[in-house]
């Protein structure tokens, strides 16, 4: 048995070097597995409908009529008016258009120099409109910067490659002050979040890019790391403070800091640092940061210090953090998604038919407890509740005979406590489907345009994607909030978006 792991070792490292080679060839590589299906299979159907195939309902009252034209024709003589046909086009006008400001100057007794304020909306020498369309295009559409600059240039606009970078990352801060509000109101309401990572170039080195998010608002950050630290970093949302307080010292208790240390900590009067700087010399001057102890003390009380910080500012407050198993997720009250879990199952090479048939039957047992969970989250009961607990020992707790399927079992078994959050919060979801939906769009902007140069044009992409992706859940418009955000005109007013993911999260549920 242990020969036919290792063989099944070798064989996915000589498969990831054959992948590497295509790719490096310029090959489409290997592709990957197919998903298992398991959540959407275990959907519930929806009731039968004796109504079949409903359409779409009446396209007239969905849109807001701009021109009507009245279309004559020679009609034969004789014949009689029988009134109009109508017939709707939708059509789009897109033109170069110019405009040449004649602002008075006028020259005051006192010798001053006054001049006419241009309209509201205009800031440099091109206008909102067009400015918004860049955006749009760049970040919803995904288009590339020399693609946008043969699209504008084929408009009759005249403008540079460089020109288009600026309005892309120049003059942006408040645009990045709403991005990193949103998050900071999703943290404060929220009962649950989703988080996961994918890698990001920046200044020509390999980073990563994590997403933050649930049903109403999505936010991303990238960085040079993804340890634990950095997770709790970006949790923090714009604050730079370390707080030592009852959620920093449980913290340290259960990452196994020694109760020593944990007291010499607590018993100074100083629990606020406004910064890492001021921490660091805390750190030094308790002795801690000269300690070499496993494990270390600098770096469990700064991560506990940042776990504080984030409850300090009401964040993740009794809030589940969901995640795909990927350590550095593993914060406060921490649920695993169930659709990684059995994936686990899923890619399992089996080598005999007593192998797969055990594969089989137990990813059978996990799809139909996977549909009861479903069954128990709309309808939640104590009785129900216990007969899950038991029923989930005995699917993790067999032994089958297949030596690498047990001892995935036993890892899922100790599990167990993250998997079956969900009994008792029913309302956080099971799986983390909405992150990885939503870190695509990451994912398609560093295949078509690779990594950013600037830490401004790193901050814009990451904003502007999460911004759109909150318009999404909010059911708002990207090209409507854009237009509200730079004045264009004739633009409905669209309020901060923080306020209302606020505004959702603050209702009961």
């Amino acid at each position: 048995m242990k020969l036919l792991e290792e063989v099944a070792e070798l064989r996915g490292t000589v498969a990831a070097q054959r992948d590497e080679i295509a790719r490096l060839k310029g090959g489409p590589g290997r592709p990957n597995l197919k998903p298992s299906g398991m959540d959407k299979t275990t959907e519930p159907k929806p009731p039968a409908s004796g109504g079949g195939h409903r359409g779409r309902g009446p396209t007239r009252s969905k849109l807001s009529l701009h021109e009507e034209r009245t279309l004559k024709i020679e009609a034969p003589s004789g014949s009689r008016f029988k009134g109009y046909a109508g017939f709707l086009v939708q059509d789009l006008v897109i033109r170069a258009r110019v405009t040449h400001f004649r602002r008075e100057c006028w020259l005051t007794p006192g010798g001053e120099r006054v001049m006419a304020a241009l309209p509201e909306g205009i800031d440099g020498h091109f206008g909102p409109e067009l400015r918004r369309f860049v955006l749009a295009q760049y970040h919803q559409g995904q288009v590339t910067v020399p693609r946008l600059l043969a699209l504008l240039q084929g408009f009759g606009i005249l403008i540079s490659k460089r020109q288009i970078v600026r309005l892309l990352t120049a003059g942006k801060e408040a645009f990045l002050d709403e991005a990193r509000d949103v998050l900071r109101a999703g943290l404060k309401g929220a009962a649950w979040i989703t988080v996961d990572d994918t890698g990001a170039r920046h200044k020509a080195t390999n980073g990563y890019c994590t997403q933050i998010g649930n049903d109403r608002f999505t936010w991303f950050g990238t960085t040079g790391s993804k340890s634990r630290m950095n997770f709790l970093d970006l949790l923090r949302a714009g604050h730079s403070d370390y707080v030592l307080n009852s959620s920093a010292f449980a913290y340290m208790r259960q990452r196994n800091l020694s109760d020593g240390i944990i007291a010499r900590l607590a018993a100074d009067s100083q629990l606020h640092f406004a910064d890492q700087a001021t921490w660091s010399n805390h750190l030094e001057r308790l002795g801690i940061a000269e300690l070499k102890v496993h494990p270390d003390p600098v770096t469990i009380a700064t991560e506990g210090a940042l776990w504080g910080s984030v409850g300090a500012h009401g964040h993740l407050i009794d809030a589940v953090v969901l995640s795909d198993d990927a350590g550095q997720f593993a914060v406060g009250r921490h649920a695993l998604c169930w659709v990684h879990a059995e994936r686990l199952v899923h890619k399992l090479e089996a080598f005999s038919d007593r192998d797969r048939a055990a594969q089989n039957k137990l990813r059978g047992l996990i799809w139909n407890y996977y549909r009861d969970l479903k069954l128990y989250q709309s309808d939640p009961s104590p009785r129900r509740r216990a007969q899950l607990r038991q029923r989930f020992d005995r699917i993790f707790k067999r032994r089958t005979g297949w030596t690498t399927l047990d001892r995935l079992l036993k890892r899922l078994n100790a599990n167990k406590p993250e998997l079956l959050v969900a009994l008792d919060r029913p309302e956080i979801p099971l799986h983390t489907n909405g992150s990885e939906n939503d870190i695509r769009c990451q994912v398609t902007k560093r295949k078509i345009s690779g990594g950013t140069r600037s830490d401004a044009g790193r901050d814009c992409r990451d904003a502007f994607l999460g911004l759109a992706k909150t318009c999404a859940k909010l059911n708002i418009s990207f090209w409507d909030y854009l237009g509200a955000r730079l004045t264009v005109p004739s633009t409905p007013l669209i309020p901060s978006l923080a306020q209302i993911v606020s505004a959702y999260t603050a209702q009961p549920p």
